[in-house]
C-alpha cells in the first residue's frame, strides 16, 4: 500500500472515530435526559426519537450534538430532579422555573455541571437543604432559587461562586447566619463580582459580620428584609459604595445606624424599618440620590424632623412612622419637587399642619396619632389625601366629619386601556388584548422588591413599564402583540408591589411552547431591564399555559369548503342524536346530576344549589389519587383516611374519604357541603369540592403544605417557630375562629380546636382545619346538634356537666393551644395538665411570671420576648373554669393584635402574599395530620365537673 493510500485510510479512521465519539456523546445525553425525565408528567409532546439535538425537541438547546440548554419554564411539569441531571456535563443553562409540580430535593449531583452558567428554579416546590455541591459551579453567573420551600443554612461553599452576578434565595425557609470566610472554609465575603444579594423572606438569624462587606465588592442590591437577623448594622457597609438599594427591615437589628452610611452616595432606596435600632436618627444629608426612605418603628432618640427630609432632591417617599419625632412640621417638607408620600404616624408632632404650598406630585400625607391642633390647606378642593385621625384637631366638635379625620384607604387602581379600538366580545376562555384581539395571553405577576415611587395615580409609571416590556419582547424577536398591566397591589408591611401581567400573542391566538419558554426566560432571568423605580423585580407565572389546542389562525383550510362537505353528515348525525336523546333523556339527566339520587331535603324538596364547590365523580378522584394508595394517605382517623392528590390544573388537594362506619345520611352530607361552600376566610382551610358517587362520601380541601403547628412545635416539620411567628400563628387562627363564630351563616362551633387542627400554608400563615356539620350551632339552644367529638386536654370542663358546647368551649380549647405555643408541650404530658402546671408555678411578680421551666427553650433564646406575659394572661382568661368569664374570640383577636404591636410588629402584616388563594400548592413533602387521636363523646357523661387529667 503506497503512502497516499495509507494517509487516506488514516483520515477515514480518524473521521470514523470523531463521528463515533460524537454519536456516543449524543447518545449519552439522550440516555441521561430519558432517565432524568422518565417520571415527569407533561413533557413536550415532540420529545420523540433518540436525538434530542435533532432540532425538534422543545426546550432543548444543543451545541455540536451536546445538550447545552434545558429551558422548560411554565410547562406545567410535574416530577423531581434526580441525580441523572449530573450526567449532562455540557449543560450551560437549566431553567425549570414556574413548574409548581416540580418538587423534591435538589440533588447533589447538580454540582457536576461545571459548565453551568444559568440555574433558575424559581417558583417550583423544591424543599430540603441547598446542596453544598452548588459551590463547585464556578462558571455560574445567574443563580435563582427563590419562591420554593428550601431550608437549612446558606452553603458556605457559595463563596466559591466567583463569577456569580445574581444570587437570589429569597422567600424560602433558609436559616442560620450569613456565612463568611474563615479557617473552616469560604464565605459570601469572597463574592466580589456579585451585584445582587437577595435573601429576604427567610429565617436567617444571627449577626451580619463586618467582614461580609469590603471596598472590593460591586454589590448593588442588599436585600435582607423579613428575617430574624440581630445585632448591629456593620460599619463596613459604608465601604460598598456601589450600593443602590438596602433592605434591612423586619428584623431584630439593634444599635445605632452607622455613620458610614453617608458614604453610599449612589443609594436610591433605604429601608431599615421595623427593627430595634436606637441612638440618633441617621444623617442622610449627603445621599442626594435617595428616592425612598423608611426608618419606621425603631427606638431612635426623640428629635425634630431632620433637615435632610426637606432637602433630598429626588425623594419620593418618606416613611418615619413611630420614630420619636416631635415639634413642628416644616412646610418645606411638602414642596420638594418629587415628593409623593409622607408618612409620619404615631409620633409627637404638634402645632399646625400647613400644606398650602405643596408639589403637584404629592398624593398622601399621613400624620395620624400625633398632636396636630390646626390645619391650613391650599383650597377646599384639595385633591391631596390627608390623614389626621388620632390628633387633637379631630377631637374638636364637628371635626369628626372632616375627610382628614376619617380613616380612608389610598386605593390603587390601574388597568391598561385599549389602543384606540373597541374590545370585541371574546369567548369565556379568551381575553381581549390592548389591540382589541381575542387571544389566550400568558399571565403572571411582576413584583418590585424596592419600589421607587408611591403616587399610584401617576399612570406614567405604568406606561413606562408597558412600553419597556413590549420593546424587550419584540427586540428579541418574540411573537408578542401587546402587553397589559392591571390589579396593582402595594403590601405596605412587606414592602413589595405587585402587578398582574398579561402578554398577548401575535400571528395567532395563542403561544406555542417555544414562545412561552422564551417570554418566561426573558422575565425570570432579568433579560428585561425594568426602570430604576421598579428594580429589583421578579416575575412569577400565575398559571399553567394551555397548549392543548392549536391556534385558530394557523388553520389554512377554507371554512366554507368544510361546511359544505360535512353539511349532509351533520344533518344525519343531529337527527340520530335527537332520537337517542329523547329515548335516554331521563337516564342521562340522572347520571350527570350529582344530587339526583340523594334523599330529598324535607325543607326544600330539591337538590341544593352550591356555589364555589365542585362536584367530582368517584372515577375522577380515583384517577387523581392513583387509586387511593396508602402511600398517598396523609392522615387516618375515625372518619376515614385523608389522601393527597393533584388535580389536572396542577392544584394540590387533600381528599377526606369517609369510611363506611362514619358516613352521614344524604341530607346531612348535603347540608355540610352547603355550609362549607359558604365559608371563605384566609385563615380557614377552603373547600374545593366534594364527591357523592358510587356509595362514597368525600370532601376535597385545599392542600396546606407546611403541616400543623404541632409538627412545628415538636420539630417534626423543621420549621423554626420564633416568638413573633408564634404570635402571628395565634392571631391568624383566632381570626379564623372569630369568623366561624360571628360571620359564618349559620354560626359554627368548631368543637375540636387543637394544635394539630391548625395548619401552616406556604408563607406560614395559620389555617384552621376540620370544621363542618358536627359543629353547627343550634340557634335555639346554643349547642351542638349532632354527635360531639373532642380531644383530651382541650375539652371545656363545663361540657362534662352541661353536655353542651358553645363558642366559649372553642375559646377554652384555643387557650390551651396558646399555652402550647408558649411551652411547646402537649396539653397532657406524663399525666400532667399544662393549665395546672402553669398556674402551679406562675408568679406575676417575677420575670416572665416565673415560667422559665415551662417556656420553650427556643423562645428563651431570644432573650425576653415582648408580650409573653400578656399572652399568658390572655391564655389563662380563655381557660377560665366558668364560660361566662372567658373572652369571645373577637376579644382574643384584639388582644393578640395588641400584643403583636407591643412586640413591634404590625398585626395586619402578612408574609409575602400571593395573588391566588393557593397559587403555590404543589407536590412535595407530606405531613401526616394528627387526626388519629380523635375520640367521641356519646351518651355517657360524668355526673360532676371534671378537669382534664
Amino acid at each position: 500500500m503506497d503512502q497516499r493510500n495509507t494517509m487516506v485510510l488514516l483520515l477515514l479512521l480518524l473521521l470514523f472515530q470523531v463521528l463515533f465519539i460524537a454519536a456516543q456523546n449524543s447518545n449519552q445525553d439522550f440516555t441521561a435526559l430519558s432517565s432524568l425525565t422518565e417520571f415527569w408528567e407533561n413533557k413536550p409532546p415532540n420529545w420523540v426519537g433518540t436525538d434530542p439535538c435533532g432540532g425538534s425537541w422543545d426546550g432543548i438547546g444543543c451545541t455540536k450534538s451536546r445538550v447545552t440548554a434545558i429551558q422548560l419554564s411554565s410547562m406545567n411539569l410535574k416530577g423531581s430532579l434526580t441525580d441523572d441531571i449530573g450526567r449532562l456535563t455540557e449543560l450551560r443553562t437549566l431553567d425549570l422555573s414556574f413548574n409548581k409540580g416540580m418538587s423534591g430535593r435538589i440533588p447533589a449531583e447538580i454540582g457536576n455541571l461545571r459548565n453551568l452558567q444559568t440555574l433558575s428554579l424559581v417558583g417550583c416546590d423544591f424543599f430540603g437543604p441547598i446542596p453544598d455541591s452548588l459551590g463547585a459551579l464556578n462558571q455560574l453567573t445567574f443563580l435563582a432559587l427563590n419562591l420554593n420551600r428550601l431550608s437549612g443554612p446558606i452553603p458556605r461553599t457559595f463563596g466559591n461562586l466567583s463569577n456569580v452576578d445574581w444570587l437570589d434565595i429569597s422567600e424560602n425557609q433558609i436559616e442560620g447566619p450569613i456565612p463568611i470566610s474563615d479557617e473552616q472554609g469560604p464565605g459570601l465575603d469572597m463574592l466580589l463580582k456579585t451585584e445582587h444579594f437577595h435573601f429576604g423572606g427567610n429565617l436567617l438569624s444571627g449577626q451580619v459580620q463586618p467582614k461580609l462587606f469590603s471596598s472590593n465588592m460591586i454589590l448593588k442590591h442588599l436585600l435582607l428584609d423579613n428575617n430574624n437577623l440581630s445585632g448591629s448594622i456593620p460599619d463596613t457597609i459604608g465601604l460598598v459604595k456601589t450600593l443602590t438599594a438596602i433592605r434591612y427591615d423586619h428584623n431584630n437589628m439593634t444599635g445605632e445606624v452607622p455613620s458610614s452610611i453617608r458614604n453610599l452616595t449612589k443609594l436610591t432606596d433605604l429601608n431599615l424599618g421595623n427593627n430595634n435600632l436606637n441612638g440618633s436618627m441617621p444623617d442622610l444629608t449627603e445621599l442626594n440620590s435617595l428616592a425612598t426612605v423608611d426608618l419606621s418603628n425603631n427606638s431612635f432618640n426623640s428629635s425634630s424632623i431632620p433637615s435632610w427630609a426637606s432637602s433630598l432632591p429626588y425623594l419620593t417617599t418618606l416613611t418615619l412612622e413611630n420614630t420619636g419625632l416631635q415639634g413642628k412640621i416644616p412646610t418645606s417638607l411638602f414642596s420638594q419637587p418629587n415628593i409623593e408620600t409622607v408618612i409620619l404616624r404615631n409620633n409627637q408632632l404638634n402645632g399646625t399642619l400647613d400644606v398650602s404650598n405643596y408639589t403637584p406630585n404629592l398624593a398622601l400625607v399621613d400624620l395620624g396619632a400625633n398632636k396636630i391642633t390646626d390645619f391650613v390647606q391650599k383650597s377646599q378642593k384639595i385633591t391631596l389625601n390627608i390623614t389626621l385621625v388620632g390628633n387633637p384637631i379631630c377631637l374638636e366638635t364637628g371635626a369628626g366629619s372632616q375627610s382628614y379625620c376619617i380613616n380612608s384607604q389610598n386605593s390603587i387602581t390601574y388597568s391598561t386601556v385599549p389602543n384606540n379600538c373597541i374590545p370585541p366580545p371574546c369567548s369565556s376562555d379568551m381575553v381581549s388584548s390592548p389591540n382589541c384581539k381575542c387571544a389566550f395571553p400568558y399571565t403572571g405577576v411582576l413584583t418590585s422588591r424596592v419600589l421607587g415611587f408611591s403616587n399610584f395615580g401617576n399612570i406614567s409609571y405604568f406606561k413606562d413599564l408597558e412600553h419597556g416590556l413590549l420593546a424587550t419582547f419584540q427586540s428579541h424577536g418574540l411573537p408578542v402583540d401587546s402587553v397589559s398591566l392591571n390589579n396593582p397591589f402595594w403590601n405596605s408591611s412587606s414592602g413589595y408591589f405587585r402587578l398582574d401581567l398579561k402578554v398577548f400573542p401575535s400571528q395567532s391566538d395563542r403561544f406555542n411552547r417555544t414562545g412561552v419558554v422564551s417570554i418566561s426566560f426573558v422575565l425570570s432571568n432579568q433579560i428585561y431591564e425594568a426602570p430604576e423605580f421598579f428594580n429589583p423585580y421578579y416575575f412569577s407565572s400565575s398559571s399553567s399555559y394551555d397548549f392543548s389546542a392549536e391556534a385558530s389562525s394557523s388553520s389554512k383550510i377554507n371554512k366554507g369548503i368544510i361546511a359544505g362537505a360535512v353539511a349532509a353528515g351533520v344533518v344525519i348525525l343531529v337527527l340520530s342524536i335527537f332520537v337517542i336523546f329523547v329515548i335516554r333523556q331521563k337516564k342521562i339527566t340522572k347520571a350527570f346530576d350529582p344530587f339526583a339520587n340523594w334523599e330529598q331535603n324535607n325543607s326544600s324538596g330539591s337538590a341544593p344549589h352550591i356555589k364555589g364547590a365542585r362536584w367530582f365523580s368517584f372515577e375522577e378522584l380515583k384517577k387523581y389519587t392513583n387509586n387511593f394508595p396508602d402511600a398517598n394517605a396523609i392522615g387516618v382517623g375515625g372518619y376515614g383516611k385523608v389522601y393527597q392528590a393533584v388535580l389536572p390544573s396542577g392544584e394540590l388537594v387533600a381528599i377526606k374519604r369517609a369510611s363506611q362506619e362514619s358516613m352521614q345520611g344524604a341530607v346531612e352530607f348535603k347540608t355540610e357541603i352547603e355550609l362549607l361552600s359558604r365559608v371563605h376566610h384566609k385563615n380557614l382551610v377552603g373547600l374545593v369540592g366534594f364527591c357523592y358517587d358510587k356509595g362514597e362520601q368525600m370532601l376535597v380541601y385545599e392542600y396546606v403544605p407546611n403541616g400543623t403547628i404541632m409538627d412545628s412545635l415538636s420539630g417534626k416539620s423543621g420549621i423554626r417557630m420564633n416568638w413573633i411567628r408564634r404570635l402571628k400563628v395565634a392571631v391568624g387562627a383566632a381570626r379564623g375562629l372569630a369568623y366561624l363564630h360571628e360571620l359564618a351563616d349559620p354560626p359554627i362551633i368548631h368543637r375540636d380546636i387543637k394544635s394539630s387542627n391548625i395548619l401552616l400554608d406556604d408563607h406560614l400563615n395559620a389555617k384552621v382545619a376540620d370544621f363542618g356539620l358536627s359543629k353547627l350551632k343550634d340557634s335555639d339552644r346554643g349547642h351542638i346538634t349532632t354527635q360531639v367529638k373532642g380531644t383530651l386536654g382541650y375539652m371545656d370542663p363545663e361540657y362534662y356537666m352541661t353536655q353542651q358546647l358553645t363558642e366559649k368551649s372553642d375559646v377554652y380549647s384555643f387557650g390551651v393551644t396558646m399555652l402550647e405555643l408558649v411551652t411547646a408541650r402537649k396539653p397532657i404530658e406524663q399525666g400532667k395538665f399544662i393549665v395546672r402546671e402553669v398556674l402551679g408555678i406562675m408568679d406575676r411578680s417575677k420575670e416572665l411570671y416565673n415560667l422559665h421551666a415551662l417556656i420553650d427553650p427556643m423562645i428563651k433564646q431570644e432573650g425576653n420576648p415582648k408580650g409573653l406575659e400578656k399572652f399568658v394572661d390572655l391564655a389563662l382568661k380563655c381557660v377560665n373554669d366558668h364560660a361566662e368569664d372567658r373572652p369571645t374570640m373577637a376579644d382574643v383577636v384584639k388582644e393578640i393584635e395588641n400584643i403583636l404591636q407591643l412586640a413591634g410588629f404590625n398585626p395586619n402584616a402578612e408574609s409575602t402574599s400571593t395573588s391566588e388563594a393557593y397559587e403555590n400548592a404543589s407536590g412535595g413533602k407530606i405531613f401526616h395530620l394528627d387526626i388519629d387521636k380523635d375520640f367521641s363523646y356519646t351518651s355517657v357523661f360524668p355526673p360532676v365537673k371534671v378537669e382534664p387529667q
